[in-house]
């Protein structure tokens, strides 16, 4: 599960970013994505646990009420060349319940939380409770920071 140096440097994303970044309504879309945008550029590489897709879409649909664009969301980030999705494989199952047992995380929380010890990486969330908590164990910040 480890990202390949030779492919430039990386984060991972919570959910709570790539919603920003997609719903153009969401107050800090603009910001996200020149954010997002300026990463790229500099060579940065996006990393999620598989489980982005399922939060995405279903966050989509909720927030737009519409399950069409909950789908298409889901499309465009699995066709999206510069992240890369994290199968949920049963250490990071187990690291994640762990996590979210010693830390108070909620569940899908933990996983991202897990994926980023897991890689030595840091977490960019806009999740204020999930930032709090993850820090005990991981880099955290918000885009932009």
């Amino acid at each position: 599960m480890t990202p390949d140096p030779l492919q430039g440097s990386f984060i991972v994303l919570d959910a709570s970013v790539w919603v920003s970044r997609l719903v153009t309504q969401d107050e800090f879309h603009a910001a996200t994505k020149a954010w997002m945008e300026e990463q790229r550029q500099a060579g940065v590489s996006f990393i999620s646990p598989a489980l982005l897709l399922a939060e995405v879409g279903g966050a989509i649909a909720r927030r737009t009420s519409d399950p069409n664009l909950g789908r298409r969301a889901i499309t465009r980030l699995e066709n999206l060349p510069g992240l890369r999705l994290v199968e949920m494989d049963n250490d990071l199952v187990h690291d994640a319940a762990n996590l979210a047992a010693e830390l108070g995380l909620r569940g899908a929380d933990s996983v991202y939380v897990a994926v980023a010890r897991q890689l030595n990486l840091p977490l960019v969330t806009f999740d204020v409770d999930q930032r709090e908590r993850a820090q005990k164990q991981v880099s955290v910040r918000t885009p932009g920071e």
